[in-house]
């Protein structure tokens, strides 16, 4: 496993692990050094320093053996002999003493040998001392002989044995000087190792640190780069990585992010698509419409001129109507009782009728509702799917979708109100029209004095009825298309601009996101919709009444009837004052996929009050 792939707990670890072994080695040495350094001085102050200043008491003792010496000859009396014998022993006993401190210190062969020589001229010392004591003893007739062993023999004894004591003084002194300078070298040689060590464990220490630091802030800044360039829309950084530790789970942390806001923009883009295919839909869409509302507005004015046509035929009705007229007046006494009834019968009639309208109307009402609501509800469904965020945006379209159901829940309760009515007026319409066929048997026979006369107004009648149909079905129909092209042709023209300011703001959206190779920016590209031909329908104008053969009719669709002012009656969605929100840049993946819209049913079945 390569250093690299450690943990940053283990790398700093390690790091300090290495600065302490440094730190231990250099102190494990400068230790040692002081220990030498320690030696030496301990050689010096239990070793040589002790020497030099033994060899000083003995140097003293012996000074004081030979002042013991000079009283003991020049001594006049036995009281001064005495003292000076005295003094003599005293000083002969410290010497003892002083040559067996110093032989007990001896550490070296220089010393020996110094030493051994100092022995052997002190035979002679004390040889010398005992012939000076006994000379010393002899009186005055012996003191010429005592002095001159004095100044002689006994001088050179003397002598001798101060020369011996200031080789082991200089022994000393040169075993001293020789532990200084090793102490100096030691001093010196340990100097420059710690030096040494203190430089090589802070190189070691600082190049442990930048390249610690280097493993750690080089994934950390390529991770802050690749952050601010996914921030920037670029979502092309390579943030792949071969390493084990926390940045490299970082980096790779973070290349999971790009690569899944990739796929977010890329669903984005696609969605982008999709929007601005439907908006180039819709608008072929309304191009069609508006053929069709143009081909409409042709075909009523050739209905125009047909109408006029049928102006003259019904003049030529009205003039026989006016002889049929002169005739009827001996059955009008008759036909009054009978003409009451009729109207009444006719009043009744006239409020089913317009009951019956008014359901018609209303059922119209609930159809268009129902339809428009399930087109409301659909485009709600897809673009708060689509939008995320933005689907507080269609809260005016859910308030639609409930204001239309009401609205379907109170026409269905009038629907059933307006039934009620009508089967009672139905009920009185039977009981009247029954006495109305009493009445009419009166009439009859004065009806049928007019019948020859109203045979040819009843043949004119009838063309005239049948081309007024014609007419007027050819008119309704044309009235229905015109007035729902008019509402589909507004209804789609603002879902079209909606579609368009809102594939453009998502487009702009996601704009600003670079893909890797093969996802590079979409700008669609919108179809030109084809414009639908105009057709107008060439109607040939009647020429003259002819008789109608009245063929079975088809069944045909009922088709809603609508007002001159339905397509101010239906309240929609004003959507081209929406005004689009702002999209985010990336958004998270919806976690559900959404659901296909199915067709909904414009049946007004099953509506249930709200």
């Amino acid at each position: 496993m390569k250093f690299s792939d450690f943990k940053l707990g283990a790398k700093l670890g390690t790091a300090f692990f290495a600065v302490v072994l440094l730190t231990t080695a250099v102190g494990g040495f400068a230790l040692l050094q002081l220990a030498r350094l320690n030696d030496n001085n301990g050689e010096i102050t239990e070793n040589w320093l002790p020497g030099v200043i033994a060899a000083t008491e003995v140097r003293a003792s012996v000074n004081m053996v030979r002042s013991a010496e000079v009283d003991m000859v020049l001594a006049v009396d036995a009281k001064q002999s005495e003292a000076a014998q005295a003094n003599f022993e005293k000083a002969t006993k410290r010497l003892d003493e002083a040559f067996t401190k110093f032989e007990a210190q001896i550490s070296s062969d220089a010393e020996r040998e110094a030493f051994n020589d100092l022995k052997n001229d002190r035979v002679s010392f004390d040889a010398s001392h005992r012939k000076l004591a006994e000379l010393a003893a002899g009186g005055e007739a012996l003191f010429p002989v005592a002095r001159a062993w004095l100044q002689g023999e006994s001088l050179v004894s003397f002598r001798n044995m101060l020369t011996n004591v200031g080789k082991l003084t200089d022994a000393n002194v040169e075993g001293a000087d020789l532990a200084g300078k090793q102490a100096e070298a030691t001093y010196q040689a340990a100097r420059l190792w710690v030096m040494g060590f203190v430089a090589a464990a802070i190189a070691i220490a600082i190049g442990m640190a930048v390249w610690i630091t280097r493993l750690i802030t080089r994934p950390v800044a390529r991770a802050v780069q690749a952050a601010e360039r996914i921030a920037a829309g670029d979502l092309t950084v390579d943030l792949h990585t071969t390493g084990k530790d926390e940045t490299a789970v970082l980096l790779q942390t973070l290349g999971g992010m790009k690569d899944q806001l990739a796929r977010i923009v890329g669903g984005v883009r696609q969605n982008a698509d999709g929007v601005a295919t439907a908006s180039a839909q819709i608008a072929s869409g309304n191009n069609d419409l508006s053929a069709r509302t143009e081909q409409q507005a042709s075909a009523l004015e050739e209905t125009a001129a047909s109408m006029e046509e049928l102006s003259s035929t019904v003049k030529q009705n009205a003039d026989n109507a006016r002889q049929a007229n002169q005739l009827a007046m001996g059955a009008s006494t008759v036909a009054v009782q009978g003409g009451e009834v009729v109207s009444r019968v006719v009043d009744t009639m006239k409020g089913i009728n317009d009951s019956s309208k008014k359901i018609v109307d209303i059922i119209s009402v609930i159809d268009g509702i129902a339809f428009q609501t399930n087109i409301l509800a659909l485009n709600a469904a897809v673009e708060a799917a689509r939008a995320g965020e933005q689907g507080r945006g269609f809260a005016v379209v859910a308030g639609e979708v409930r204001s239309l159901a009401q609205r379907s829940a109170e026409a269905a309760k009038e629907i059933k109100t307006l039934i009620s009515d009508s089967v009672e007026r139905v009920e009185q319409g039977t009981t009247l029209v029954d006495q109305a066929g009493t009445t009419m048997q009166e009439v009859v026979g004065a009806i049928r004095r007019v019948t020859d006369i109203m045979g040819e107004i009843s043949a004119a009648s009838t063309e005239q009825s049948s081309g007024v149909a014609q007419v007027g079905e050819a008119v309704t129909q044309m009235d229905q298309a015109t007035q729902q092209n008019a509402a589909l042709v507004e209804e789609s023209a603002a879902a079209a601009e909606s579609l368009k300011v809102q594939a453009r703001a998502l487009l702009e959206a996601v704009s600003v996101f670079k893909l890797e190779h093969g996802s590079s920016t979409f700008v669609p590209s919108t179809p030109k919709a084809d414009p639908a031909p105009v057709v107008t329908a060439k109607v040939e104008p009647v020429l003259a009444p002819k008789p109608v053969v009245e063929a079975p009719k088809a069944e045909t669709p009922k088709v809603e009837r609508r007002s001159p002012n339905r397509a101010k009656n239906v309240v929609r969605p004003d959507f081209a004052k929406t005004e689009p929100k702002a999209l985010p840049a990336a958004a998270p993946t919806a976690s559900k996929t959404i659901p296909t819209a199915a067709a909904s049913s414009t049946g007004t079945d099953d509506w249930e009050t709200f």
